[in-house]
């Protein structure tokens, strides 16, 4: 993306970016060091990058997705709030809260192979049910057909690292 930086002297502190098209216009400080503004620069462009990718995820697709996987794994029985892409998760693949019937799925598994998101998916309804890693929560996930190839590919990828040693099958993703 080519970035246009404009400084200004009647900005003193603070220092902002927008996409414009297929530029990102970067407001600046007149007297910011140049070294700080590359800095910042490459902080905002990552912030823009997400959230223009955010919204390449589609939550109606997501939520339609996660309905066809309750009807097939679940018998349709499972209700939720809102199903979500996120990108502030970067510890984990998805959360659930099963109190409030929210479900947020962070955007980088959007990159992933829709078997290994059909995964993620399943395993956060699941905890609708199960709010644990228990024995009855992995019974559930397991109805999955490739939850334990997903779980392998996370593996593989070094993404399931952070996962409680007792659980069945290599953990879990919240």
């Amino acid at each position: 993306m080519e970035i246009e930086v404009i400084r200004s002297p009647n900005r003193h502190k603070t220092i902002s970016a927008r996409l414009e098209g297929d530029k990102i216009i970067v407001r600046a400080p007149q007297h910011l060091p140049e070294a700080e503004l590359q800095r910042a620069i490459t902080r905002l462009k990552t912030r823009i990058e997400r959230r223009s990718q955010r919204h390449e995820l589609s939550d109606t697709e997501l939520q339609r997705r996660a309905q066809v996987l309750n009807r097939q794994y679940f018998g349709g029985r499972l209700k939720w709030q809102h199903i979500r892409w996120v990108s502030n998760q970067n510890r984990c693949f998805g959360s659930c809260t099963p109190a409030r019937g929210t479900i947020r799925i962070s955007h980088r598994v959007g990159a992933l192979p829709t078997w290994v998101q059909d995964y993620v998916i399943v395993h956060e309804l699941a905890h609708l049910i199960e709010a644990n890693h228990s024995a009855r929560f992995w019974a559930l996930v397991n109805r999955y057909h490739r939850s334990e190839r997903a779980r392998g590919y996370l593996m593989a990828l070094g993404l399931n690292e952070d996962e409680p040693e007792s659980s069945p099958a290599g953990g879990g993703l919240a």
